[in-house]
């Protein structure tokens, strides 16, 4: 008997939507999108390969028709939707609720054609509830929806395949364009041009401990006579006072002598209480999360990029136990804040339920699509500790972030007071004290201040407090609690002390913030800033240290070229616009096809196409790729240029590389100066005793190598030999002999008397090796390269394997699936996992234990294969990501995969610690 076909977009998708849906339903995948616009030029068909149009994909001729194409990876399983749909009854299509969703909906209607009723039905959560509910409740298509979506598609095709080019002849190859990659690259290169510019100071301060009634508190310095003393945010970023900040308020600049004389002269004073200003304390919680809270929250205080994030919360609401994930609204509806509300009074009792439910104001610009907040979903929530053993550990820790803060986004307000304090003393000094900066002056009077804060009711603190950029989460400045204090009384000094200060540049972007800023800016679209963060990492403009990102010189120069020759198109306000005009079309306030001709030709075809084609013969390739340094001590201007191997120092004909890993900011005069000293060693060693090439030892960007043959002198796209020198070598002592050992590696030492296999010795990145076919062991020091014998290797072949060496271990072939792709199980490194050749999966060792299947095997590399992140459809158009492989990059995500944070929330000093609870089971628990 024909059943109803359910298509969802991936397999851990359908396979929980099965389970609501039993027997009666067949629920099937799509696996991503099943078609899209042609990504190389194997993807065209052959009848269009001669059309001028074809390279982009998109018909600018002819109303701009874009050419959809089905990958061939995506043949087979086309087929085999059609199939499913030639059996049954009607189709659901039930992929997300967005734009994007909407779009794969209408392609799965037009590549499958069913004879059958069709239908669209949407949710916001993977709940029986509400998948019952989307099933009463279907609708058509929605045009309009796949309107907007398809002209996102087609201005970042041309918008990416346009410009993209330009950067490939100018700059190097493989490089991209984007409409938001390339401003959040902007974003970061111009963050780093400002710290390359800012000049520090140096500032003291003087602070004191004071008591009453035996009960210390800390006063701080902030006035002499009438002028106040200076802190950090009076400094500009050129080192010197900001004249905005003394315009009004003339300022004194401690330097040391004269911070150590009035911490002296205060020592032995009393202060008098001037004022006493209580006012009352109230903080509100934070709405709950939409897609760009979430990814700035959890890189806060889970150290998670946007992508891990974003990861971990599709498995979540996947599994069904969270709503959308991408959502620009705060809104939470009735049933989910009677929840909110009965969980709040259960867990902390009545006193922390607000007397009516908050309702959250939507502020976000370009704000689209009506969903809620991410929330837990479902009619009962689980707790995190229910939910804890049914989940990973990223899942599990996104998912309490979830909870706390929506939880706490229905509680009371925390409320207390808040008191600030002046005090004075007098001051009896011998010399005038300050600084070359600031006035100078014989005070007689010094001006001191305290702060603090009681909380009366804790509210929402009991659950959760949301952290900011700059580490500030509870103003813990202001949590010290100060005894009873009377204008007019006097409390004594018990110690001073004077701390030195430098002021700092512009703090980095971390992916929190860069999240924040794009979304205040208006640029682009929440739900995609995961995937372009991690494209302008794989595209090589910035890397990460620790949780920041760093733009590389490769940026500097792609955004010098679009800044210069294309300066509306990462104009802030322009990006935004696009937004704006894209949502337009979604409301259907304006028609696609218009638009699209206006950005492309333009008024008198002055738009895009004209902007490049006029451009190209006026860059010029060598002041775009130059970044000035400053100068050498004889006056000679030091520039990094981007080359096509990599960026390098230039003084006049003196070269050197630039070390990977440095920022452009770390890269100072002095620094330079070093580094082209070091860089200029490059010495010939003379000539190969055997083909008579020359040798040279030279210093690159990953250290001192061996060079065999110059580069100029051999056939074009030949690369000539080079090698690492042994660790116990140096540039200045190597020689030829040294030079030419090293390149003789790899060596082969003979054949393996039982298998005939040759036993190769070689230098790898992780010392040096023996290797036979895939059998490989470590070698204890670099001379065995040179020495080992056929004996001695075999020897080491047949030891047991350690460390690195364990992931050679068992395989165990499974089958064959049905593409034709031999499934096999592994035990790697960190685990048994199964592969097809391409995709790895890993798998729990108790389906290894209870014996895994073949058909276990290929629905787990389905799910993995349908959840790989592609590039995005909003941006990075022009070539495919290359994955990151610099020795920086590796080290900074082993270091991001390392860091973890507790997700409990900071909070005032006498705020108990928030906790989950593990089960409701009083109201006062």
């Amino acid at each position: 008997m024909a059943k109803p076909l359910v298509i969802v977009e991936s397999p851990a998708k359908a396979k929980t939507i099965s389970k609501f849906l039993g027997s009666e339903f067949l629920v099937e995948s799509s696996i991503g999108h099943i078609r899209d616009l042609p990504k190389s030029a194997s993807e065209i068909p052959d009848s269009l390969k001669k059309e001028p149009w074809a390279r982009l994909g998109v018909d600018v001729e002819n109303s701009f028709k874009p050419l959809y194409v089905i990958s061939d990876k995506k043949k087979a399983h086309i087929k085999h939707l059609k199939s499913l749909v030639s059996q049954a009854s009607e189709v659901l299509l039930a992929t997300d609720e967005d734009r994007e969703g909407e779009s794969i909906a209408w392609h799965l209607a037009e590549v499958l054609a069913p004879k059958v009723p069709i239908r669209r039905m949407v949710f916001h959560e993977i709940t029986k509830s509400a998948i019952s509910e989307a099933i009463e409740n279907t609708r058509d298509i929605d045009q309009q929806l796949v309107s907007a979506q398809e002209a996102r598609r087609i201005l970042d095709r041309l918008y990416g395949y346009e410009v993209s080019p330009v950067l490939w002849k100018k700059i190097k190859p493989s490089l991209s364009a984007g409409r938001v990659q390339s401003v959040a690259t902007r974003i970061l290169v111009q963050r780093e041009r400002e710290r390359m510019a800012f000049v520090s100071a140096g500032y003291f301060s003087v602070m004191a401990n004071a008591t009453k009634a035996k009960s210390a508190f800390r006063v701080n310095l902030i006035g002499l006579d009438s002028l106040r003393v200076a802190t950090g945010r009076d400094f500009s970023s050129a080192g010197s006072i900001d004249p905005a900040r003394i315009k009004n308020a003339p300022l004194v600049v401690l330097d040391e002598p004269s911070a150590i004389l009035i911490a002296s002269n205060l020592k032995s004073k009393s202060l008098l209480v001037e004022s006493v200003e209580p006012k009352p304390y109230r903080r509100s919680p934070a709405p709950p999360f939409r897609t760009s809270t979430l990814q700035q929250e959890a890189g806060r205080k889970l150290r998670f990029s946007s992508t891990r994030t974003m990861s971990a919360a599709q498995r979540l609401y996947e599994a069904g136990f969270i709503t959308y994930m991408r959502t620009d609204s705060t809104y939470l509806a009735d049933a989910a804040l009677a929840q909110t509300r009965e969980i709040v009074k259960e867990l902390y009792g009545n006193e922390f339920v607000p007397t009516r439910a908050r309702d959250y104001k939507n502020s976000v610009r370009n704000a689209q699509e009506a969903h809620e907040a991410i929330r837990p979903a479902g009619d009962q929530w689980l707790t995190p500790a229910q939910i804890t053993s049914r989940v990973s550990s990223d899942e599990a820790r996104l998912y309490e972030l979830i909870w706390k803060r929506t939880i706490a986004s229905q509680m009371t307000d925390a409320t207390g007071t808040s008191v600030s304090v002046r005090l004075s003393a007098p001051l009896a000094l011998n010399e005038s004290i300050g600084s070359d900066q600031g006035a100078r002056l014989n005070p007689t009077r010094a001006l001191l201040s305290a702060s603090g804060r009681t909380i009366d009711h804790f509210g929402f603190l009991r659950v959760y407090v949301e952290d900011s950029d700059d580490g500030d989460t509870s103003s813990d400045e202001n949590d010290v609690i100060l005894p009873p204090l009377v204008e007019g009384e006097a409390v004594s000094v018990l110690s001073t002390n004077y701390e030195g200060h430098t002021t700092s540049p512009p703090p980095r972007f971390t992916e929190a913030s860069l999240v924040k800023t794009l979304e205040e800016y208006g640029v682009g679209r929440p739900s995609t800033y995961a995937s372009i963060i991690s494209t302008i990492q794989d595209r090589g403009y910035a890397f990460k240290r620790g949780n920041t990102l760093i733009p590389s010189f490769v940026a500097f120069s792609v955004v010098a070229l679009l800044e210069q020759y294309f300066g509306e198109l990462v104009d802030y306000n322009f990006t935004a616009e696009l937004e704006n005009s894209l949502d337009k079309i979604a409301n259907g306030d304006i028609p696609a096809v218009p638009y699209l001709r206006d950005f492309y030709f333009g008024a008198n075809d002055q738009g895009l196409k004209f902007l490049v084609d006029s451009q190209l013969d006026a860059i010029d390739p060598r002041a775009i790729n130059s970044i000035s340094i400053g100068d050498d001590e004889e006056g000679n201007p030091i520039v990094v240029r981007v080359g096509r191997f990599g960026p390098y120092l230039s003084v006049g004909d003196t070269t050197a590389p630039v070390p990977d890993g440095i920022a452009p900011d770390e890269l100072t005069t002095k620094r330079a100066i070093e580094l082209l000293a070091a860089g200029s060693g490059d010495r010939f060693l003379g000539l190969h005793p055997e083909i008579g090439d020359p040798i040279f030892v030279k210093v690159g960007r990953f250290g001192p190598f061996i060079q065999l043959g110059d580069p100029e002198l051999l056939p074009k796209g030949e690369k000539p030999k080079t090698g690492s020198l042994f660790s116990t070598m140096t540039p200045e002592t190597v020689t030829l002999e040294d030079a030419v050992s090293i390149l003789s590696l790899p060596r082969i030492v003979g054949r393996d008397p039982e298998t005939g296999d040759d036993v190769v010795v070689s230098n790898g990145k992780f010392g040096p090796y023996v290797k036979r076919g895939r059998l490989s062991r470590s070698l204890t020091s670099e001379s065995q390269l040179l020495s080992i014998g056929l004996e001695d290797a075999v020897a080491i072949l047949a030891q047991p394997a350690t460390g690195r060496g364990r992931r050679t271990a068992t395989s165990i072939e499974l089958g064959v699936d049905p593409d034709g792709r031999s499934i096999v199980l592994r035990s790697g490194r960190f685990g048994p996992y199964v592969s097809d050749g391409t995709i790895n999966c890993t798998v729990k060792q108790f389906e290894v234990d209870e014996g895994l299947t073949m058909e276990r095997a290929v629905e787990l590399l389905a799910e993995k294969r349908g959840s790989m992140p592609e590039v995005s459809n909003e941006d990075g158009e022009g070539v495919k990501p290359k994955k990151r492989t610099t020795r920086s990059t590796a080290k900074a995500t082993s270091t991001a995969k390392g860091s973890t944070r507790s997700t409990g929330a900071r909070v005032s000093a006498r705020a108990p610690r928030a906790t989950t609870p593990k089960t409701p089971k009083s109201k006062n628990s």
